[in-house]
């Protein structure tokens, strides 16, 4: 290599690390929340056209409050309906975590959380008569999926995948950064996360688990702090979206085979996973085993890890952890 190459080797390498000194990041609202995206490209190009395409056709799709989505059409039983790949992949994990976690999570719980006033629909006045009447009509062996349709035993069922749809966005919008060459970003939606490789500096994405103090609109103290690289982080608690009602607490997490929402000493739990759709999933069934049924489960999941909060006895915050995440979490100061 002569001189002149090798200056021209070296003014190279120097403009692409000063161009990863300085994050691109990318803000908006879909999904009914907000996202954040930060990425570091030597080549500063901004995705953001094609990232708020990407959800907005994903919203097109899996989105119950979106009256022509794809969802919206099967559950209101239009006719002829093809389904996508993000609804492909939006039903076969719920089988696969109704499956696991024995019916503990089940999308087809849609016309519950509508009853409940937890959905789009207008809030139903609850009684047991008519939460058995519901009942009839909820459970994922009810419905199934042949090729590109939809095919129901009974035409009252609907689907919801709300319980982990923001999740599986993260992981579209993250395949896309991939397919882009990027290798160190963060992509959170709604509060779900998922973190590829670390920082040009060498340091690691850092997310907070915040304490599950009831709170609908800002956030709350942190409990503990992550370090996250090629890992997603998904958590559902009671504390965000409940109604009260004659003085009682109602959780938006509905128990599909009572159909009530949950009652447990479980108030968070936070999931770690390969991809953030398993993560949002089994974050949302987890919450209705309860905390020890949610031990179990873990235990014979081990490609998941856990964070759980939960209350004893007095009331006060107690954590549950799996061994597998030790080394990345520690409790905020």
């Amino acid at each position: 290599m002569n001189k002149s190459t090798l200056t021209l080797a070296f003014a190279l390498l120097s403009t692409i690390l000063f161009a990863q000194k300085d994050p691109i990041k990318i803000e908006g609202e879909a999904q009914g929340t907000t996202y954040h995206i930060t990425y570091f490209d030597a080549t500063n190009r901004n995705f953001k056209p094609e990232i708020i395409q990407i959800l907005k056709d994903f919203d097109l799709s899996v989105s119950t409050y979106i009256p022509n989505s794809i969802i919206s059409r099967i559950n209101s039983n239009q006719k002829n309906v093809v389904v996508d790949q993000y609804f492909i992949a939006c039903f076969k994990k719920a089988k696969e975590v109704w499956k696991n976690t024995e019916g503990a999570f089940d999308p087809t719980v849609y016309p519950l959380v509508n009853a409940w006033g937890f959905g789009p629909g207008k809030k139903e006045t609850i009684e047991k008569k008519k939460i058995d009447s519901i009942l009839k009509f909820v459970g994922f062996d009810l419905i199934q999926l042949k090729g590109k349709h939809i095919i129901k035993k009974d035409l009252r069922v609907q689907l919801d995948f709300n319980a982990f749809a923001q999740g599986y966005s993260v992981d579209v919008v993250s395949a896309f950064l991939n397919s882009k060459k990027i290798t160190s970003y963060i992509v959170e939606i709604g509060g779900e996360v998922y973190a590829k490789g670390k920082k040009p500096d060498g340091s690691n994405w850092t997310v907070g688990i915040e304490k599950p103090i009831d709170n609908k609109e800002s956030a709350n103290d942190l409990k503990a702090l992550v370090k996250l690289e090629n890992l997603a982080i998904a958590t559902s608690g009671n504390y965000r979206r409940f109604i009260i009602e004659n003085g009682v607490k109602y959780s938006h997490h509905i128990d599909p085979k009572t159909g009530y929402p949950t009652k447990n000493n479980l108030l968070s739990a936070s999931i770690f996973a390969k991809e953030c759709i398993s993560s949002d999933a089994n974050a949302t069934g987890l919450l209705v085993l309860g905390l020890e049924k949610a031990k179990l489960f873990l235990a014979s999941h081990p490609e998941l890890q856990a964070y759980l909060i939960y209350s004893d006895e007095k009331g006060n915050y107690q954590t549950y952890e799996t061994d597998g995440i030790q080394s990345i979490l520690k409790e905020a100061e």
